[in-house]
């Protein structure tokens, strides 16, 4: 069986407030990869190869940069053969200190950076990348790159108390509860967590509480436990989100070779 080989690299001292951390992934065969939603933005660049979005069955080429909002399903990456790609993962709430534009509009979608950036910009880059052969080396020019991006503003603190609230229940907490937490009306809430985190406060709960879910698949064996535990009245509306999340069922999901 193909595996896709990945390369974790962290992010310099000046970055690690807004970056999670930087991925090379590639394989030597054709191979499609599952991409689960998660509270990182990633922002992906083409090494090598072609790499493409697969929808209803058909390949749709990316570009050199892509920028991708959070999701409430899973996507299908296909990258062919040799082919290799450069991901950037910004923590929660991080995106803003970099880009302007209203992230929360990139729900569910994904767009070229050079929507976002001048197009000399990234062709600057991409002929860089192209000249430059070792991984490490390729690092330093895309932090570089975000350097000159970086507009140095704080992170949203309350923001950042809702997440950190967010987490700690493993998603199994509402929005009410969340505003009582915080001591702010919902209106004031949804505004300043959509922009920091490029979803609402309910659409980050339910990736938080889905990855909990996958997370425990493999030590719990009942599956109605897992449902009644996070959140779900029965089992069919569990194998329904769980569906819509990843693409598969429980036992499909278990099963998979990317699992």
């Amino acid at each position: 069986m193909t595996r896709m080989t990945h390369d974790e690299y962290l992010p310099s001292r000046a970055l690690s407030p807004f970056i999670k951390a930087y991925k090379i992934i590639g394989s030597r065969a054709e191979i499609t990869n599952r991409i689960l939603p998660d509270t990182s933005f990633p922002l992906a660049f083409r090494l090598r190869g072609q790499v493409s979005l697969i929808v209803d069955k058909e390949k749709i080429p990316l570009p050199f940069a892509t920028f991708s909002g959070l999701r409430k399903s899973a996507k299908l990456i296909n990258y062919a053969a040799n082919a290799k790609a450069l991901i950037v993962l910004f923590k929660e709430g991080a995106i803003q200190a970099f880009f302007r534009d209203p992230v929360h509009e990139l729900f569910n979608q994904s767009l070229s950076l050079q929507e976002m950036v001048p197009r000399s910009e990234i062709s600057e880059i991409e002929e860089r990348l192209n000249d430059t052969a070792a991984n490490a080396s390729k690092i330093v020019l895309i932090e570089k790159f975000l350097l000159r991006k970086l507009t140095y503003r704080e992170p949203d603190k309350m923001v950042i108390k809702a997440i950190s609230k967010i987490k700690e229940a493993k998603g199994n907490l509402k929005v009410k509860e969340l505003v009582n937490h915080l001591y702010v009306s919902r209106d004031v809430l949804e505004k300043r967590f959509r922009k920091a985190t490029g979803a609402t406060p309910k659409q980050f709960a339910h990736i938080i509480r889905m990855n909990a879910v996958i997370k425990d698949l493999p030590t719990t064996s009942s599956l109605q436990d897992i449902a009644f535990q996070s959140g779900h009245y029965d089992l069919p509306h569990f194998t329904k989100n769980f569906k819509t999340f990843t693409g598969q069922t429980p036992l499909q999901f278990s099963a998979s070779p990317n699992w």
